[in-house]
């Protein structure tokens, strides 16, 4: 079992996500959308450009406790602009960073490290991720077309002035208030990763079990585990279960985060992961990125007390 040291509030600020609706106006005590206008006098103003939404996953992460507060970054987008982009609409202080985590070695979590590194200007961080974010990675189409993932290596990784944490354990973060996951066992019957999905290992085609997907996990005094995935591909149940199992933790107040649902194939797992969920009952539940539209939108009418739509740009308070 790891200690995780409560914090008095976690903020997720989604500075990339696959979704944007810039006339929702549903803020509340939890939610706050992005402001698009300035105030240019007593009662007019002007309207700027909406946050931009790509099929990626990065956020902010503040966490309160004691009067004092960390951030980190968890996860860099999809593309090398479209996560900067936000910061700069929103005004975000990237120089508040102090760590930065990787949820698994697919590009559209890492695409935007190299600019978002640069951004935050220092030159002592590294990076937690599981020792397999490294692999040579492609997907195969049922017709047998091999599809290439852009390449990501420890050089890339170390150019930018980085140095690399690489662990498959449960790793604190932020003075103990966070958790780095590390690897998650595989438990349920239907969470089966990406069937299409290979890798080469001493060049040589192997499935690839993407047994580097991993989460960030928060204790939020009072009220429970708030846990964050980038994509899930390990399985959303499987993830809250080995949070609650390493943490002893007794409840879950939010989850969030990509649960990779979208497609032909995963669509059969929604229905078994919505009664998993609804079992493990948590206040808040905020499906993001590859969760996909049917999965989504499943949830919302399943749970629909618990349930926040996510957008770019949007920030959480838990």
């Amino acid at each position: 079992m790891v200690t995780i040291q409560e914090v008095d509030s976690v903020e997720i600020l989604s500075l990339q996500d696959n979704y944007i609706d810039v006339l929702a106006m549903d803020n509340s005590e939890v939610v706050q959308r992005p402001s698009l206008f300035a105030q240019t006098g007593d009662a007019e103003g002007t309207v700027s450009n909406g946050p931009l939404a790509e099929h990626g996953f990065s956020s902010f992460i503040t966490v309160s406790f004691g009067g004092q507060k960390k951030s980190m970054l968890f996860d860099f987008g999809c593309s090398d602009n479209g996560a900067l982009y936000n910061v700069d609409l929103l005004s975000i202080d990237l120089a508040q960073v102090d760590e930065l985590a990787l949820s698994h070695g697919h590009f559209d979590h890492f695409g935007g490290m190299e600019q978002l590194v640069q951004r935050i200007g220092k030159n002592s961080l590294s990076l937690v991720a599981h020792p397999s974010v490294f692999k040579d990675r492609y997907v195969r189409t049922p017709t047998g077309l091999k599809l290439d993932f852009p390449a990501f290596n420890k050089e890339q990784v170390l150019s930018m002035g980085l140095s690399i944490n690489d662990t498959s354990s449960p790793f604190p973060m932020l003075n103990g208030h966070a958790l780095f996951l590390g690897e998650i066992p595989r438990i349920t019957s239907f969470e089966r990763g990406m069937p299409n999905a290979f890798c080469l290992k001493d060049g040589v085609e192997c499935p690839d079990s993407i047994e580097d997907d991993s989460s960030m996990i928060f204790n939020v005094k009072g009220k429970g585990l708030v846990i964050l995935s980038g994509c899930a591909h390990a399985g959303i149940v499987n993830t809250v279960t080995h949070a609650l199992e390493v943490t002893g933790a007794p409840s879950v107040y939010a989850i969030m985060g990509g649960f990779h649902l979208s497609g032909p194939y995963h669509e059969q797992f929604i229905e078994p992961t919505i009664s998993a969920l609804q079992a493990i009952a948590p206040r808040y539940i905020v499906p993001a990125h590859c969760t996909g539209r049917k999965a989504t939108q499943a949830i919302e009418q399943a749970m629909p007390d618990a349930f926040i739509c996510n957008m770019s740009g949007t920030t959480l308070r838990f």
